[in-house]
């Protein structure tokens, strides 16, 4: 068991009606159900990351709101790990990097949100700590950003996130090419 799922921040401030709302999250949910559902029927590891903000001003993953809670779409089974968050880099103040060296795994599958910001994070900093990482790309969501006056869009934003870490830091595949080389 080399190879664990992280499934970062797939909470309910980012849906319909949600504080964050980022454009494809149904979607990217969707997809990562299937990864999930992989893992599951393999016996691989699943570590479910949840943000929850620590900063009073914050404007979403307040506390003891609906909006923290992980969607139901990815809802981790009472065996399967949760590890709570406060900052973008899953690693930063938690015992995420403990739980992989604990189970002796090197090869991270990673999907989730938003993929501009904690996805990215997170990816970076598995990948400094020697992880090798696959990245599936449609199972990620992000959303439209501003910028010197302009805006860009959320599928230009996506793009080029996605494109950065290809190659270097991750393989980035969709999810029907991981579901058929795995």
């Amino acid at each position: 068991m080399n190879t664990a799922l992280l499934i970062i921040d797939i909470q309910n401030d980012y849906f319909l009606g949600g504080a964050m709302e980022l454009v494809g999250a149904l979607k990217a949910a969707e997809n990562a159900q299937q990864i999930i559902e992989r893992f599951r029927s393999t016996g691989q590891p699943l570590v479910f990351i949840q943000h929850i903000a620590r900063e009073s001003q914050a404007a979403f993953f307040l506390a003891d709101t609906d909006g923290v809670k992980i969607h139901e779409n990815v809802q981790p089974a009472p065996d399967e790990t949760v590890i709570v968050k406060h900052y973008p880099n899953s690693f930063r103040e938690t015992r995420l990097l403990d739980f992989l060296k604990e189970n002796e795994i090197m090869d991270l599958v990673i999907c989730g949100m938003m993929t501009h910001m904690c996805v990215d994070t997170t990816t970076r900093a598995a990948a400094d700590l020697g992880f090798n990482c696959t990245l599936i790309g449609d199972a990620c969501a992000t959303l439209d950003l501003e910028y010197n006056n302009r805006t860009v869009a959320s599928q230009d934003v996506q793009t080029a996130y996605l494109s950065a870490l290809n190659g270097t830091l991750a393989r980035v595949l969709t999810t029907q090419e991981y579901l058929h080389k795995s």
